[in-house]
């Protein structure tokens, strides 16, 4: 044992290399599992928050009046009303949810926390009681807030008397929750409350599938990055391995067993994958903490589930962190240590035993193309939701990636063709002869790049795409929310003739048997000139206008395989679809009908926002009559420039972690090369000497290695650009439209492609810039002594 870890005493940089590969392969994928176990715990604690295993009564469209609570009571029904609001806080808003912790029914943590508190949370101004975290944040709140331990993050709870007056809703609740046990001959409650419906209530489980998609994609990046982290690992044992060929030999040939070598690498390499799993873990914390709050606002504006941006250590994760990091690097060692135990005793003997074997795998890689080629075209044809997408995917990169070697092989023999001058032959020739050492990291670099372009590709079409979307939806020049329905018909009677009112009006509703929303639409041309249709049938807009038709949104219609022209089922009846609309960012399905057939169908939702049309010029004035004229309250009136630029907000937050994730794996892919470099550098000095002694200087050596390494991270990036763009393809045409529902176009960027063939040379330029120095500053007499020797 004292003999093998004598090699990483001499070589520190490689030990170095090799733990902070593995370090940062686990702390990725630890960091991506902490993020969304949190999520899911946070779910979970939300559902919870007043007890999932019963029904409730809610009123689609409308709140409850607290008469009607009172009638139900009266007519046997054991209830306990709730009361959902916001409050502002640091950091964006928290949900207040108003309770009646007497009535609550049994499970709720909520309840039990509320009644065992000081009489303060029931009488006078009242409490709020929050998470630690929450209560922070809710430092200005208008009445008392207390920190509970145990309580859902980013929720606030208060009595239900004190959450009316702080969301100014008095009168009102949202659902009634029932209690599990009911009296008997209970009057039908439909009869009580007109449009009453009874229902299971959200759970942690229905969030959870809702946000499935979202995590999945930063599983699939987590797991990207911990197999580019694992080339890092699986080049660095190899290449130590080859460097100890030497020491195995006289090891066997001074009697030690086989079996007994064996155990003592794997003991070996466990104490490394260990050690470097403790340090991954901790870098994943810090990952993890870091871009959570990124995800917790991209959450909350896509699908309104309330994450706190404060992170949990969780001894599961820390377990799962050091099982990965062992068992990617059994993984990584395999191969390593299985050509150590079925090679003769004297075979490492032979100098490069392990390049000469390059041809063999090269052989081998390719066949593995070839069927992960096979596995990604039966994924692609027989489709298979999300999870089929990311198999496609997954097997496309690994099939570019084990192909690479060759490619490059091949380029590399086609330079050395068109060379004339010695040098320039020995340079293409020589690196052909790197090849294999370098392979691994090469691939890690195509791995990177290929993201890179797909994902960048991806976001940049989208954007492209959201903005342009954006500037055809938001075409009134302010936006109106009244407080009151009396104060909506107040605002409508002081516009002018020169003002349009376009009423935006909305309702949840069940559509095909899913959450959804229905929203009215005014017979204008702002909706005919701007609203962007995907398909429709003819005169669609006319026939919204006469309640013909209703137009349905891009999620509904894959969804439910709708098309313009079929029937779908709204509260109130069946309608035509006259055509479909994109509509990016929703993950609900969504139906748009005339105003008539709205209020006829949801006569109790509310009607107090509004779009308004004026002329450009005129609309500060005409803000500033609904502020002081009217009397409207400005946090109530939104500028087109404003709303524009809060939707872009929501938008560079919600792809920042990809962002973040797609830098980390760059990182990681120019630090396999750079420790590729510095291994391969020890063994450079036979292949380098004798171009040494035919009158090329250090320095010059020095910059050949250097232009080596750009050269081979350019072939690579070339290589990376169609696979990228491919990957981009699936990520557009597959994996968003199972993952979102809507389908974006594809649009190219070859400015961004310039960027990262710039930042690949940049990164290899320096990478192959260390061992270079050490070259050049290498002593002459180092250089000398290799024509001592045998080779």
């Amino acid at each position: 044992m004292i003999a093998l870890v004598s090699h990483w005493r001499r070589q520190p940089g490689q030990l170095v290399t090799l733990i902070l590969g593995l370090a940062l392969a686990t702390a990725l994928w630890t960091g991506v599992q902490a993020i969304n176990a949190e999520a899911r715990t946070s779910y979970a604690q939300a559902a919870g928050a007043l007890g999932s295993a019963g029904e409730e009564f809610t009123l689609p469209g409308r709140a409850f009046k607290q008469s009607d609570y009172v009638a139900l009571v009266r007519a046997g029904w054991r209830l306990s009303p709730v009361l959902e609001g916001w409050i502002a806080a640091d950091q964006g808003r928290v949900r207040l949810i108003g309770l009646d912790p007497l009535t609550t029914p049994p499970g709720s943590v909520a309840a039990d926390v509320a009644i065992g508190t000081p009489l303060d949370f029931l009488t006078g101004p009242g409490q709020i009681l929050a998470a630690p975290a929450t209560a922070a944040r809710l430092s200005g709140a208008p009445v008392a807030v207390r920190a509970v331990d145990g309580l859902a993050p980013g929720i606030a709870f208060a009595d239900i008397g004190v959450a009316q007056r702080l969301t100014d809703r008095q009168g009102e609740v949202d659902r009634l929750l029932l209690h599990p046990e009911q009296g008997l001959n209970l009057p039908d409650p439909a009869t009580i409350v007109a449009g009453l419906q009874r229902s299971a209530p959200a759970t942690a489980d229905d969030l959870a599938r809702l946000t499935d998609s979202f995590h999945l994609n930063l599983t699939a990046f987590g797991f990207l990055s911990f197999a580019v982290g694992l080339f890092i690992v699986h080049g660095a044992i190899g290449l130590a391995f080859e460097q100890r060929r030497a020491m195995f030999r006289t090891l066997r040939t001074l009697g030690l067993p086989l079996g007994r070598l064996v155990a003592l690498l794997v003991v070996e390499l466990a104490v490394i994958a260990l050690i470097a799993a403790a340090l991954g873990v901790g870098l994943g914390y810090l990952i993890a903490a870091t871009l959570l709050p990124d995800v917790a606002a991209t959450l909350r504006g896509l699908y309104g589930a309330t994450v706190e941006g404060s992170l949990s250590i969780s001894p599961l994760w820390w377990a799962l962190g050091f099982v990965i990091a062992l068992a990617g690097t059994s993984v990584a060692a395999a191969g390593a240590i299985w050509k150590v135990a079925r090679l003769p005793l004297l075979a490492p003997a032979r100098p490069r035993a392990w390049a000469r074997g390059s041809e063999t795998t090269t052989r081998l890689q390719l066949l593995g193309a070839g069927v992960l080629a096979c596995v990604a075209l039966i994924a692609g044809l027989t489709g298979g939701g999300l999870v089929g997408g990311f198999v496609l995917l997954g097997a496309l990169l690994l099939a570019a990636a084990l192909t690479l070697p060759s490619v490059l092989a091949a380029s590399l023999s086609l330079g050395a063709r068109l060379a004339r001058r010695p040098l320039a032959q020995w340079f293409w020739a020589d690196s052909r002869q790197q090849l294999p050492g370098l392979s691994l990291a090469l691939m890690a670099l195509l791995l990177a790049l290929s993201t890179n372009i797909g994902v960048g590709t991806m976001v940049s079409s989208f954007r492209l795409t959201f903005l342009g979307w954006l500037d055809q939806r938001l075409a009134s020049e302010l936006y109106v929310s009244t407080e009151t329905q009396a104060q909506a018909t107040q605002m409508l009677a002081f516009l002018g003739a020169d003002v349009v009112a376009l009423p935006i009006w909305g309702a949840q509703a069940e559509i095909a048997g899913a959450p959804g929303e229905v929203y009215s639409v005014a017979d204008h041309a702002t909706y005919r000139d701007n609203w962007p249709l995907l398909s429709s049938l003819a005169d669609p807009w006319d026939r919204v206008a006469r309640g013909d038709g209703a137009m349905i949104n891009e999620q509904l219609a894959r969804r439910e395989g709708l098309a313009p022209g079929d029937a779908i089922t709204l509260p109130g009846g069946p309608m035509t679809i006259a055509g479909v609309y994109s509509d990016y960012g929703n993950p609900l399905g969504q139906a748009m009908v005339s105003p008539d057939v709205f209020i006829a169908r949801f006569s109790t939702a509310e009607r107090t926002n509004f779009g308004l049309r004026v002329a450009p010029a005129q609309a500060d004035d005409l803000r500033r009559a609904l502020i002081e004229d009217l009397g409207l309250d400005p946090g109530r009136i939104t500028d087109q420039a404003a709303l524009k630029d809060m939707s872009r907000q929501v938008f560079e937050r919600t792809f920042a972690v990809t962002g973040a994730l797609n830098v980390l794996t760059l990182a990681v892919a120019g630090v396999a090369i750079l420790t590729s470099l510095m291994t391969l550098a020890t063994m450079r000095l036979p292949q380098l000497a004798p171009v040494w002694a035919l009158g090329v200087n250090r320095r010059h050596l020095a910059w050949i290695e250097v232009t080596r390494a750009a050269a081979l991270a350019a072939l690579t990036a070339v290589a990376a650009l169609p696979v990228g763009l491919i990957l981009a393809w699936v990520l557009l045409a597959v994996i968003n439209v199972e993952a979102f529902g809507w389908r974006l176009p594809m649009h190219l960027f070859p400015g961004q492609w310039a960027g990262l063939l710039a930042l690949s040379l940049g990164a290899a330029a320096l990478a192959g810039a260390w061992p270079a120095r050490r070259l050049a500053r290498r002593p002459a007499a180092d250089l000398v002594k290799v024509f001592a020797h045998e080779r």
